[in-house]
């Protein structure tokens, strides 16, 4: 397995920026797929991107959840081990702990399939 750790929340204004972090150990990362979850208090936790298992070219490379398509990027750099996260446009609504996920496959992420999960960063939107 690989092990996760997410890196870059913190507190910022509506309309503005983040870009969170998340290192995997182990040699094993291009082989996952990757993504972003979040969690509101009293909310499900819920899917915000996904990308694929580096190197694969068929269907679709990423996947984003309705609420932040359009404002929040996901890519991966496999050289550092690492995806990302660049959260622009940010609302309120967007509060939550976003973790970081890995799976088998694109689909096995957007369904929930979760091999590793890191620890959470906390995002704070101000209104």
């Amino acid at each position: 397995q690989v092990q996760l750790v997410e890196s870059g929340g913190g507190l910022v204004q509506a309309g503005g920026s983040l870009r969170l972090s998340c290192a995997a150990s182990g040699r094993t990362f291009s082989t996952y797929a990757m993504g972003w979850f979040r969690q509101a208090p009293g909310k499900e936790r819920e899917l915000v991107a996904a990308i694929l298992v580096a190197g694969m070219t068929s269907g679709d490379s990423t996947y984003y959840g309705d609420s932040v398509k359009g404002r929040l990027i996901i890519s991966r750099d496999n050289a550092k081990n690492t995806v990302y996260l660049q959260m622009n446009s940010l609302k309120p609504e967007d509060t939550a702990v976003y973790y970081c996920a890995a799976g088998l496959s694109i689909q096995m992420v957007v369904d929930g399939r979760i091999n590793s999960w890191g620890q959470g960063t906390q995002v704070t939107v101000s209104s």
